[in-house]
């Protein structure tokens, strides 16, 4: 397991850097999952009317899979036990879904993506209006319920993948009053 601290607008003492170690590391080798690798990006806004100026940012990447968790809180020691709880959380639910499925028996193609939509998005919705970043990504054929699974492990609001049976690029989204919503390509 290799474990990444970095901070953005802050500096890392030894202690913050032991202390977010020790929180998400545990979680980690709790969960015995290999190969693994965490990246902890921890930042404090600078922004007086800000309530909650400290960011806690945990991605891990395991198998074709990413686990995104993003913790605000007043205290960053507080961000992040909030963000080791939810990875606990996520965790648990990648190695029931994703795992037990395997163990079960289907054969599920890992899914491998690098892309940020998050960070995409809030570039793409910049003032400026002029296209910022390109990044390119590698879309596998994989099914529906492998994308509703990579929805919620990423925590995003969608996710473009191409359609194992169908061959064609599909795009699944959550809706505001719940549930998901799929946007397919036409014939």
């Amino acid at each position: 397991m290799d474990i990444t601290i970095t901070g953005r607008k802050l500096t890392i003492t030894p202690a913050l850097r032991e202390y977010a170690e020790e929180k998400i590391g545990s979680v980690s080798k709790a969960m015995d999952i290999e190969p693994l690798t965490v990246e902890v990006v921890l930042n404090a806004e600078r922004n007086p009317s800000n309530p909650t100026p400290c960011v806690c940012e945990v991605t891990l990447q395991t198998k074709g899979h990413i686990i995104r968790v993003e913790e605000r809180d007043t205290d960053m020691y507080a961000a992040i036990d909030v963000a080791a709880a939810k990875v606990t959380r996520q965790m648990r639910k990648y190695k029931t879904r994703v795992l037990g499925r395997r163990e079960v028996g289907r054969t599920a193609e890992p899914v491998a993506t690098e892309t940020d939509f998050d960070k995409l998005m809030a570039e793409l919705s910049a003032e400026d209006e002029e296209l910022v970043r390109v990044k390119d990504v590698d879309f596998k054929p994989i099914t529906q319920e492998e994308a509703l699974i990579q929805i919620d492990l990423l925590g995003h609001d969608f996710y473009g993948y191409i359609d194992r049976d169908t061959d064609k690029f599909c795009i699944v989204y959550r809706r505001s009053n719940g549930g998901y919503g799929l946007l397919q390509q036409a014939d």
